[in-house]
């Protein structure tokens, strides 16, 4: 038998040599002679499932993290025997297995390494837990770099690291503290050009490790249940997000006001401060979707209760803000208050609903309301009872969306801000104590909020936002990242946390703009804005302990600073929306680092800043203070710098100016880019004309148009329009030629083309082989046309 004796010296046990391999359909199931059991699954001909047995039997296989709608089935599957080893073979990958340890590595098609063991599966018995600590290690390759793992507020390249996954409320966190909110035990491997993806489904508190404990050599291990890990082929990065994303789900398309801009703070009441701020948005014209409600709205913090001395008639408010154009999203968290004058703690009581201490007693816990017991959201009977109490404020007062926050969960003054690890979960018939179920305990409150406010609020759509979550929490609820701080470090932190949830399939994430602890200068929350626009989910939040966040909380050019970019992200909701699409449809990332955007391109491999927003928009936000602009790296190939329109060659780093009021934003050369007229709410003004701003290139370039009725479910029934746009350019003419999918008939009638530096003057116009007046062109510093929506081919030919 071959293992690391450093490591059996430690007391890990090790698989000895294989005594029996049977194929059975899909799945492999492999016995070693000392009774360690090893299950292979071919979930695709890309992803493999492994999963390991140390005792000789497999627990039931049950996974809040895998989705139903993942895609199964492979096109070939073929396996071998050599003296040495096993080799199974699908249309994608070979897999050997040594006959003597087990030990695993995995090549592509062609025969090219992409991952192998290094000592491979191993455990160890821990007395302090009470059950086995399940180990795999794996051999790092040459230049390997490391992504993903969630919410993590450290450098993107994760290469050198040691992280630890345990839902934890971090208050106030700090650069490169861990862990934080959310665990998503999922990470990216790349080297050679070719990627690679690992999620280790397992709950427990989980630990990855790139390198850090020994050089060369990547770990990660779970205080107890399996070593269950699937493995995710690429070679390309964006193939292996997908994959991922598939395998624990994608989300429904949100209401369009979702993406819309949010204010909240903790916390706006009386009734009459909720009024004065919509009021203000309006006067100011500056947009905005959403106001929320936190805490302060309950009655003493019971949950589905309102103060009736700050909010005396809520359905009246809420009515008269839905007519003003806000949607109204208000707070609801776990922690029930101990009273039997409180009908919902009486029925949960009665019902027995609560979680329960391992001698029987209920939990009991201290958060906003004072002593509190807990729903055990890992019971179906629970989280069908919870759906049902969103009845009233969805239904019967109009609140439109829910905010579930402290689902961590959180406790307050004990040392673990958490359960004791002994309380007891159903966990949907699989009985287990808070070490298995704290991970998933956010999530399933999630779930059950989102069934509830689904069912209450149809025929529209449902929107959640949730703080803790584990893998899959994205097929519920969107995200934010938590209790940050104002400060312009938090604001890097900001911008690495969204890349790497949105890696880690949570894609509708952002941050608290401007930083909930403590208060930002103008300065900073200026510069916060700009990134947060760009950011899928955008919302202002503060704890209101020193000042007000609103966008006129600080000075006149501030204001107008920010209004500029709130409305540059309204301008841009049809291009955000038709990337939110391809995320359901794809399982693309909204937001891309640059390595997920260009692998080929080593350059990206370690950089921070930059991103794509979409598939043709490249931002890098300015992190420093008193900057007039800053360097920054452009991807390889042209790009148009979006207040310039001057053209620049990427592949290197160049200086971009960005006084206050701008930030660093390019354009990929060819791309066609919806803009909407600027709305102070969405459904404010019926659009008339749909602006494509066209990034002329020469060669080729595809971009695409999504929408819907922008709320309801019709688009599931085809009621949808999706365009595709192909831009072919010369150096004296360009065609865009356009195909149109889907039964849903826009409101709109044309589009105004405004084409960016056409490097020839226009001479002729065909739209559909028939010739158009030039008199429909306006040259005004650019070339602007009007066309008809449904056209199929625009010929414009040059002198």
């Amino acid at each position: 038998m071959i293992v690391n004796t450093e490591l059996e010296q430690k007391g890990n046990q090790f698989p000895s040599a294989i005594n029996s391999f049977v194929k059975e359909k899909d799945k492999f199931l492999i016995t070693t002679e000392n009774d360690v059991l090893l299950q292979i699954t071919v979930v695709r001909d890309s992803v493999l499932r492994f999963r390991y047995a140390p005792n000789g039997s497999f627990p039931k296989d049950f996974s809040y993290a895998i989705s139903e709608d993942a895609v199964r089935g492979y096109n070939h599957l073929e396996y071998s025997e050599e003296k040495d080893r096993y080799i199974i073979k699908t249309s994608k990958l070979q897999l050997h297995l040594n006959k003597a340890n087990l030990q695993k590595t995995i090549y592509d098609i062609d025969g090219k390494l992409i991952n192998q063991d290094e000592a491979g599966f191993h455990w160890e018995y821990s007395y302090e837990h009470g059950s086995d600590i399940v180990k795999m290690s794996k051999a790092e390759q040459k230049m390997e770099c490391y992504y993903g793992l969630g919410d993590k507020p450290m450098h993107f390249n994760l290469k050198g690291k040691r992280v630890e996954n345990w839902v934890t409320d971090q208050y106030a966190f700090g650069k490169d503290q861990d862990p934080l909110y959310k665990a998503i035990p999922f990470y990216i491997g790349l080297h050679s050009d070719i990627s690679y993806g690992i999620f280790f489904d397992n709950t427990f508190r989980t630990f990855f490790d790139f390198g850090d404990e020994r050089r060369s050599v990547m770990s990660y291990w779970a205080q107890g249940g399996e070593m269950n890990y699937y493995f995710i082929y690429g070679p390309e990065m964006n193939q292996v997000v997908t994959n991922y994303t598939d395998l624990t789900g994608k989300p429904e398309l949100p209401p369009l006001w979702a993406l819309g801009y949010h204010q909240s703070k903790w916390s706006y009441y009386p009734e009459s401060n909720v009024r004065e701020i919509a009021q203000k948005f309006r006067d100011l014209k500056i947009p905005c979707d959403a106001i929320y409600l936190d805490i302060d709205y309950m009655d003493e913090f019971r949950c589905f209760t309102w103060n009736k001395e700050y909010f005396p008639d809520p359905k009246g408010m809420v009515d008269d803000l839905t007519e003003q154009g806000f949607q109204t999203v208000a707070i609801i968290d776990p922690g029930i208050k101990i009273d039997k004058d409180y009908d919902i703690y009486r029925e949960a009581l009665e019902k027995d609903y609560f979680c329960k201490r391992a001698d029987g007693p209920l939990m009991r816990g201290k958060v906003w309301p004072g002593e509190c017991n807990f729903p055990d959201f890992t019971n179906p009977e629970v989280r069908a009872w919870w759906s049902g109490l969103y009845k009233e404020l969805i239904e019967d007062i109009g609140v439109k969306g829910v905010w579930n926050d402290m689902n961590e969960p959180a406790v307050m003054e004990v040392p673990t801000k958490t359960f004791p690890l002994d309380v007891r979960h159903n966990y949907d018939g699989n009985p287990c104590s808070h070490s298995k179920a704290h991970n998933i305990y956010g999530m399933q409150m999630a779930k059950a909020t989102y069934e509830g406010v689904k069912q209450f609020v149809y025929p529209k759509r449902p929107f959640i936002i949730t703080r803790a979550a584990y893998a899959g929490t994205q097929r519920y609820s969107s995200s934010w990242t938590g209790d940050n701080v104002a400060s312009w470090e938090h604001l890097w932190i900001a911008n690495q946390q969204v890349q790497r949830m949105a890696i880690s399939g949570m894609s509708f994430i952002g941050t608290d703009i401007g930083g909930f602890a403590e208060q930002p200068t103008g300065e900073l929350f200026v510069r916060w804005i700009q990134l947060g626009i760009f950011h899928p989910f955008c919302r202002t939040h503060s704890s209101g302990d020193h000042g007000d966040q609103e966008p006129w909380a600080f000075d006149e050019n501030v204001t107008n600073i920010v209004r500029k970019f709130i409305e540059l992200r309204y301008k841009m909701l049809p291009y955000l929306y038709t990337a939110f699409y391809q995320y359901v449809e794809e399982g693309t990332p909204m937001v891309q680092p640059l390595v997920l955007f260009d692998q080929k391109d080593h350059q990206t491999y370690y950089r921070t800043d930059e991103f794509m927003f979409g598939k043709q928009i490249l931002v890098c936000p300015i992190l420093e203070p008193n900057s007039k602009g800053r360097r920054m790296y452009i991807p390889r190939g042209k790009w148009y710098n979006y207040w310039t329109h001057d053209v620049v060659q990427g592949g290197k780093e160049v200086w971009v100016d960005a006084d206050i009021d701008s930030i660093p934003l390019f354009v990929k050369e060819g791309a066609i880019i919806p803009k909407y007229p600027v709305q102070q709410y969405v459904g404010e003004k019926e659009i008339e004309e749909v602006e494509l701003e066209v990034y002329y290139k020469e060669g080729k370039e595809k971009s695409v148009l999504y929408e819907d009725a922008n709320d309801g479910y019709d688009y599931k029934k085809g009621r949808f329009s999706y365009r595709t746009f192909k831009l072919t350019g010369h150096k004296n003419q360009l065609i865009i030629q356009q195909h149109k999918e889907g039964s849903y008939v826009t409101p709109y009638t044309k589009f105004k083309l405004d084409l960016k530096r056409l490097p020839f003057e226009i001479k002729t116009i065909e739209v559909d082989n028939q010739e158009t007046s030039l008199s429909k062109l306006k040259v005004n510093g650019n070339t602007s046309l009007e066309v008809d929506k449904n056209f199929t081919e625009l010929h414009l030919i040059g002198k």
